[in-house]
């Protein structure tokens, strides 16, 4: 790998343990909204009944991408530090380890296409937590006040 590949690599895991607080967050909204549909479901209305049980089903989707975006920084931080020592060897790995399919052709892919998997993957991470937000505050906008 050359210097730049590295480089690319020390930079996106960087970002991606940035992006763990946001990971944090979403599974925060997740244990609220399970508290309290633990503790109040019976005062709840139906529409904040619903709301909070869609935070705890996006706090799932929340969760494997969270997992997924560990992993990936583990592998770049690997990558960038030379830990893995070339993209064909990170596919080898993740075949051999079954989480990956085996490459159809020999070549790896692409450091760029990784990169772009990564990033879109971080994309869709952000917009589940902000649909968990939405919910969340739904959820709290239609609580009746008794």
């Amino acid at each position: 790998m050359t210097d730049n590949e590295r480089a690319t690599c020390t930079s996106l895991a960087g970002l991606l343990r940035a992006a763990a607080a946001l990971a944090l967050w979403g599974f925060a909204l997740t244990c609220i909204a399970a508290l309290v549909l633990a503790l109040t479901l019976r005062a709840l209305s139906n529409t904040a009944i619903l709301a909070f049980a869609a935070v705890m089903v996006l706090g799932v989707l929340e969760r494997y991408c969270a997992f997924r975006l560990r992993l990936d920084q583990a592998l770049f931080e690997g990558l960038a530090n030379g830990q893995i020592a070339t993209l064909g060897a990170l596919d080898n790995a993740l075949s051999v380890l079954g989480l990956r399919d085996p490459p159809p052709h020999p070549s790896a892919r692409a450091l760029a296409d990784r990169v772009q998997g990564t990033r879109q993957l971080m994309q869709r991470h952000a917009i589940v937590i902000a649909c968990q937000n939405a919910l969340f505050l739904l959820a709290l906008m239609t609580q009746e006040l008794a």
